[in-house]
């Protein structure tokens, strides 16, 4: 089996090379395309040291499948490409989520959407990590609203957006003055409600992304969602305060068991511990942490609230991402 990462040295790509490994997917040619400036760099992986090379036509030739996560524009540039010479694709970037031909898949919500499709999409890290502790909750007791915090960390922006709030925390401390160049403002100390291209209806593109995607993944166009997503001065792994208006009468402690038996997810929810998710704990693992499981005081006998945290590089891309390569394998 032939496998190809587009993006192998930004920190999507190194995470997706160590989910291939953990998941045991046997490679028998894997090669690692990178940009012209990265290319000949040689990486230590599990399966041996390889050189990186620069992403050309000619990279796809005799791949089984590609994995791609260096933006949008080589998506767009480069899969068509891929797909033309027989190549199965998932990507990681906006560049074909909407597409009504193209599925979005989070693969313990509907990996069956995946079919015998050349190019399958991975959605954005804020909607799967919600998607994957909200769907078993939608299957028995439905959903008519979603309202959604979200506390996002630096590592949206990559490996270049953590070490500047790493960078920045120090200068902070110096009192030295910040340097901007990954975030609207300096993120160091500072909360920032602002995450992508505002809309014309004032809501980000990062939130409407939350509502775009998961009616597409959900299949449910009907669910009213409403998301404000903030980034925070955390390195890796996100968090969502969700509340949700479902359509059946809520029992919490089933909500609690559904959760507990649910894959990909981690129930962390004994308040009198001091037990719920936080992204400290998130950070580098493979499940959603769901905790501070409630009644609604807003909705009543019809609503639930919880917290979320999971590792945005991992559930929220590359293991997401990897999960779906894995079901395309067995299928």
């Amino acid at each position: 089996m032939k496998l190809g990462i587009v993006g192998a040295t930004g920190a999507v790509g190194q995470e997706m090379i160590r989910c291939l490994d953990d998941l045991g997917i046997k490679i028998d040619e894997l090669r690692l395309g990178t940009s012209h400036r990265s290319a000949g760099k040689t990486m230590n992986t599990p399966y041996g040291y390889i050189n990186t090379v620069e992403v050309t036509d000619a990279f796809f030739d005799g791949l089984d499948y590609a994995l791609f996560s260096a933006g949008g524009d080589i998506s767009k540039q480069f899969i068509p490409i891929a797909t033309s010479q027989g190549v199965r694709v998932i990507d990681n970037s906006s560049a074909f989520r909407y597409h009504d031909d193209i599925p979005l898949v989070v693969p313990q919500v509907n990996a069956a959407d995946i079919g015998d499709a050349m190019l399958v999409a991975n959605p954005n890290c804020t909607t799967a990590i919600a998607a994957v502790a909200l769907y078993p909750i939608y299957q028995k007791y439905g959903l008519k609203k979603i309202i959604m915090s979200t506390y996002q960390a630096a590592s949206w922006a990559g490996a270049k957006g953590m070490h500047e709030l790493l960078d920045n925390t120090k200068r902070y401390l110096d009192n030295t003055d910040p340097v901007v160049e990954n975030f609207k403002y300096n993120l160091a100390f500072n909360l920032i409600p602002h995450i992508d291209a505002f809309q014309e209806n004032d809501y980000t593109k990062e939130e409407m992304k939350v509502t775009w995607e998961t009616w597409k993944i959900f299949h449910d166009p009907k669910i009213k969602i409403s998301c404000t997503a903030v980034r925070i001065p955390t390195l890796r792994a996100h968090s969502e305060s969700i509340v949700l208006e479902t359509e059946k009468v809520v029992d919490v402690e089933d909500i609690r068991e559904i959760l507990r038996q649910s894959p990909g997810v981690m129930l962390r929810d004994d308040v009198a511990q001091g037990i719920y998710p936080m992204p400290a704990n998130a950070t580098g693992k493979y499940d959603v942490e769901v905790g501070r499981i409630r009644k609604s005081l807003v909705f009543g006998d019809n609503g639930v609230e919880l917290f979320v945290s999971g590792d945005q590089l991992l559930r929220g891309a590359a293991l997401n991402a990897v999960e779906i390569l894995q079901y395309m394998i067995k299928n």
